[in-house]
């Protein structure tokens, strides 16, 4: 298993979750490593994506500022705390890793972990 995302759950309103995604060495080592997220009947959504150089930083318009996404080197794991959470972040997080330049696509990504379910009720 190259990608293994954890941390999903139920949670209220307003409150906070942390995902995180463990990597292969060599999957860790790819040039971008992101999160996107799917609900049903609807197209997989970028959420953000962190760099390995740099690291530079990535945030959909819809969490800016409410999700923050980080790296581990020594771990291989990207984590992605999300705080402020609202009804409409209820979704499958899926955890993501390439090497692609266009982080927004969903055809930078090469690797791609199982998903995590994220449930925030109102």
């Amino acid at each position: 298993v190259q990608l293994q995302a954890s941390g999903g759950g139920l949670v209220q309103a307003g409150g906070s979750l942390t995902l995180s995604c463990a990597a292969s060495e060599r999957t860790f080592r790819t040039a971008v490593m992101g999160w996107f997220r799917q609900t049903p009947g609807k197209e997989r959504e970028f959420v953000s994506a962190i760099t390995l150089s740099g690291p530079r930083t990535y945030y959909a318009d819809s969490v800016k500022g409410r999700f923050t996404i980080s790296r581990d080197n020594a771990k291989n794991t990207v984590s992605l705390q999300m705080n402020s959470l609202k009804p409409e972040d209820t979704a499958v997080y899926y955890c993501s890793a390439g090497w692609g330049n266009h982080v927004y696509a969903q055809s930078t990504y090469n690797y791609w972990g199982q998903g995590t379910l994220v449930t925030v009720s109102s």
